[in-house]
């Protein structure tokens, strides 16, 4: 079982910048790609990017590519979504999630879920 929690959202002026955190329970955690999805209102949830289980790897939905970055730190349990260059539709609740196998881009095959954060984007 993985526990995970995520934190730093809030309200930020578009063209700013966030870093979102989320930290992992148990011992597993290199053992898994970490991914951040998002959901906005009225909307699908949407991947966002995910990293490898050793932090080499990067992957980005096209959406964020070139503004996000992602990131983790194995020995703290941690991945990071740092978030510059905000636009007003990157308003959502921003979700951590843990996987174990299968395609990182796709909502179903991660394993667990944090609560999520709130990021709004403001004029």
């Amino acid at each position: 079982q993985v526990h995970l929690g995520e934190s730093g959202g809030g309200l930020v002026q578009a063209g700013g910048s966030l870093r979102l955190s989320c930290v992992a329970s148990g011992r597993t955690f290199q053992s898994y790609v970490m991914g951040w999805f998002r959901q906005a209102p009225g909307k699908e949830r949407e991947f966002v990017a995910a990293v490898s289980r050793s932090g080499s790897t990067p992957y980005y939905g096209d959406s964020v590519k070139g503004r996000f970055t992602i990131s983790r730190d194995n020995a703290k349990n941690t991945v990071f979504l740092q978030m510059s260059s905000l636009k007003l539709e990157d308003t959502a609740v921003y979700y951590c999630a843990a996987e174990s196998g299968g395609s990182v881009y796709i909502a179903t095959t991660y394993d667990y879920w944090g609560q999520g954060t709130q990021v709004t984007v403001s004029t």
